[in-house]
């Protein structure tokens, strides 16, 4: 079990991506994001001084706009990069950065730093146990993002 004593909180994730973003984020609870070799999604893994310490998947959807809405790139780049099922460099770059700043969320004083390890791209499978601990039960939030301008994704916030 991981340092981090409780799941992120909606409001919590809400302001991390409005901020981030500079867009209004509406959430609500969604059901589980899985990655798969057939359900495309992206999958970052977060560690502490002890090891895993949280996981986030997020939708092909979720990863596009969030991607596209950070760099600037407009809706029809993140409509692209859905159609074709594939992030765009500049795409998966900036998700990827989107990704590295989410580490904050799990960072509270008194707690040992939380950060960015990995991430696994839209067809790049993470490790089988990297994938059971995504799918876990218990402390996570599941949610459905609808990024202003965008669209709609989903994203799962796993603590191991």
């Amino acid at each position: 079990m991981s340092s981090i004593k409780t799941i992120p909180s909606e409001k919590t994730v809400r302001d991390a991506l409005t901020g981030l973003l500079f867009r209004n984020c509406d959430l609500v609870l969604g059901g589980q994001v899985v990655h798969s070799a057939t359900e495309l999604a992206t999958t970052a893994e977060y560690v502490d001084g002890i090891g895993t310490a949280a996981i986030i998947v997020a939708d092909l959807s979720f990863s596009a706009y969030a991607g596209a809405a950070i760099g600037l790139v407009p809706k029809g780049g993140a409509d692209d990069c859905i159609d074709e099922k594939q992030l765009f460099p500049n795409v998966k770059e900036n998700f990827d950065e989107v990704l590295n700043v989410l580490a904050s969320m799990f960072n509270n004083p008194g707690q040992p730093a939380v950060r960015l390890h990995k991430t696994y791209g839209l067809r790049e499978l993470p490790p089988n146990d990297t994938l059971q601990m995504s799918r876990q039960t218990g402390r996570r939030l599941d949610l459905v993002v609808d990024i202003q301008g965008y669209g709609k994704g989903g994203i799962s916030i796993v603590l191991i």
